[in-house]
């Protein structure tokens, strides 16, 4: 299957609202079985955003896992951008 990198980034002073959706979008990550791998962008120390490269069929199936992130549909995100990526080192 073709890789996705999925890269969020997080409305301004939105650190609370991240906190409060942290749990459950861990346990969609995790339980989904489609992250290769993940976490948060950093700026000034602080999470800012969200990176996860997706093991997904295709583009829609990233979308579709996009949407239905819990950040996402708190509304954490000033914005998504899906690319496909390939995986060449590592």
């Amino acid at each position: 299957m073709p890789y996705f990198a999925v890269i969020c980034r997080d409305k301004p002073d939105s650190l609370p609202l991240r906190m409060e959706n942290r749990e459950a979008h861990l346990a969609y990550a995790n339980e989904s079985g489609a992250v290769f791998l993940g976490g948060p962008l950093i700026e000034g120390g602080q999470m800012a955003g969200s990176m996860a490269i997706l093991d997904v069929a295709d583009m829609a199936a990233a979308e579709a896992w996009a949407a239905d992130d819990p950040y996402g549909k708190a509304g954490l995100f000033q914005s998504v951008t899906i690319k496909e990526w390939k995986r060449v080192i590592g």
